[in-house]
């Protein structure tokens, strides 16, 4: 084993180089900060009196390398970082006396970080020759938030930190919040803080706040396979470590590891069940499957309950239609943001603090049990008060997102379209249901239509201003032209396709019900929206043999990664597009 002096990645290193051998690696990695390098294809320690003592405790058989003085380079380092330290000292005051600015400071922030020192703060009387450069310096503040598993980073734009913060593993850009994101575990929060500490910066620690994940409470044997399903919607899948089910259980499309729980998680579907039973019985292991429903979520405190119910201020209503939000974005914003500043009635709202912001957060999810995707509605709505009705700088709430639950969509059968059409005796609900599952379209998409859209002579509606602000052209089934014949002829619509009893549009509640009470005069059991009738549009096109990028195309999808999830749900060949409906014999 040799030790040798290097610059490595511009930072005096200790290379160590050793043949392979597991049991020398797992010593050498109980110094602190020991990495290894793919480039100099060996391990390197750091440059200190504490690494390089260390080593020699661990190794006393290790040779110096006598030609690069590594032994005399460490004995006589501490007194010549003293006399190096005094030597910046003055020559950073005498740069800030010459209104060089703040620059040279980074000087001092390079020296600390080298050789692991903490030097007490320049302290510079302040004159008026000084004024320009402290002005410089209060003008590119720095915002350092901590949590237990994360660092933010909010600093101005400069190349020498944006590499020194990319030195660190797993950092990453937040291009939503406008900072850096470096881990929090070994000695991060430290490095930052002496890379930093001569600076301006802003510093909050809120480790204390974040909640830690709770332990899973399902208990399973050496020998056995727990499969826990979750209100029909996302599988979890225990066992003792097995190389060869983790390879088995990686197959199944969707799957993915669950650090918090512990477990493989995987959406729910019946094909999928029957796999993790195969898989268990083929290595031999006990299945057990248990059903976990979750609790409800809570709704909100209505409005009546309130004193002195707050009221959304107008300037955020006026700021979102500013901004051509679409109306329902509108309306959840709104009854969102209502309930942050309702949650803190004594506070006026720009007095509210980003902790309680935090707090806000934590009670919907620790008290209302909120899903995912309504915890990142709230902290939108949130966001959007302070930074674009407020016009303040990007937020970053320490309070980790959630990911996105993957979960597969319920989807009917073509027999189960057919009960639910034949069901439906009244002219105008069957004409509603038969459009929407015919042309894939979402409930606003159909309450939306006017009668110009359905063009009859090329067999496409027109969907004008749909999701995202887009506009495309989907499918106009025989069948479905029929019975819209049959409907404008009795009912004689105006202008909206579906018109209520006063001529104006249909609501989403009254169609809602409409499939409900169909659904109720059938024996399905399944968990049925009006949705699902557009699942199984997309669904039923793949069946057929429709290529994916024109179901893509009529579904009005921006990615066709979002298209993708139907190929988990149908596993029957291609063949060529055509409007399902005209296959089914409706009454």
């Amino acid at each position: 084993m040799k030790a040798t002096k290097v610059t490595h990645h511009k930072e005096t290193r200790i290379k160590v180089d050793f043949p392979y051998n597991s049991l020398l690696t797992v010593k050498l990695k109980q110094i602190p900060d020991a990495k290894w390098s793919k480039t100099m294809g060996a391990w390197h320690i750091p440059y200190t009196v504490e690494a390089f003592k260390q080593l020699k405790e661990l190794f006393p058989e290790v040779e110096y390398n006598t030609t690069s003085q590594l032994t005399t380079d460490i004995e006589n380092k501490p007194k010549e970082i003293k006399k190096r330290v005094i030597q910046l000292k003055e020559g950073i005051k005498d740069d800030l006396l010459r209104q060089d600015g703040p620059k040279p400071l980074k000087k001092m922030a390079v020296i600390q970080q080298s050789y692991n020192l903490t030097i007490e703060p320049i302290i510079i009387p302040t004159t008026n020759s000084l004024k320009p450069a402290l002005t410089a310096a209060k003008n590119k503040d720095i915002s350092i938030e901590i949590t237990e598993k994360h660092v933010f980073v909010k600093m101005p734009k400069n190349e020498a930190d944006i590499q020194y913060i990319r030195s660190f593993k797993f950092a990453r850009w937040d291009s939503i919040n406008y900072c850096w994101v470096v881990p929090n575990y070994r000695n991060n929060v430290d490095k930052i803080k002496i890379y930093f500490q001569l600076r301006s910066v802003e510093l909050t620690e809120l480790t204390a706040m974040v909640e830690k994940t709770n332990p899973s409470q399902h208990t399973f044997n050496k020998n056995e396979l727990l499969m826990v399903n979750v209100s029909n919607r996302v599988l979890k899948v225990y066992f003792s470590y097995n190389k060869e089910v983790v390879s088995e259980i990686k197959k199944i499309p969707l799957s993915n590891w669950s650090t918090g729980e512990n477990c493989w998680t995987i959406p729910y579907a019946e094909k999928f069940m029957a796999e993790i039973k195969q898989i268990a019985i083929q290595h031999s292991l006990l299945f057990i499957n248990q059903v976990e429903n979750k609790s409800k979520i809570k709704p909100r405190t209505s409005r009546h309950d309130i004193e002195n119910f707050r009221e959304c201020p107008q300037e955020y209503i006026a700021k979102l239609k500013e901004l051509r939000y679409s109306q329902n974005t509108l309306d959840t914003y709104k009854h969102m943001f209502e309930e942050f500043i309702n949650h803190f009635p004594d506070t006026q709202i720009q007095d509210i603090t980003d902790t309680m912001i935090i707090e806000f957060l934590r009670y919907l999810v620790n008290e209302r049990n909120i899903s995912g995707s309504y915890q990142n509605q709230s902290i939108n709505a949130v966001k959007f008060y302070f930074e674009k009705v407020l016009g303040g700088n990007r937020k970053v709430y320490t309070i980790d997102r959630p990911r996105k639950e993957m979960i597969l969509p319920e989807v009917l059968s073509e027999e189960e379209i057919v009960k639910i059409l034949n069901v439906t005796e009244n002219l105008k609900h069957k004409a509603i249901l038969m459009t929407i599952y015919s042309a894939g379209l979402r409930i606003s998409e159909a309450i939306n239509l006017r009668i110009k859209d359905i063009d009859s002579q090329r067999m496409q509606i027109r969907v004008e201003q749909a999701k995202g602000k887009k506009d495309r052209y989907t499918l106009l089934g025989n069948k479905t032209l029929e019975i819209l014949r049959k409907y404008v002829a009795e009912y004689k619509p105006k202008e909206w396709l579906f018109e209520g009893t006063k001529g104006d549009q249909y609501s989403r509640r009254t169609i809602t019900e409409i499939l409900r009470k169909s659904v109720d005069k059938t024996n399905i059991k399944k968990r049925i929206t009006v949705h699902t009738l557009r699942h199984s549009f997309a669904t039923h096109l793949l069946e057929a043999g429709t290529d994916i990028r024109y179901i893509q195309s009529l579904l009005g999808h921006s990615s066709g990664k979002t298209t993708e999830i139907y190929t988990h749900i149908t596993t029957k060949g291609f063949d060529q597009i055509k409007s399902p409906l005209d296959k089914l014999n409706i009454l």
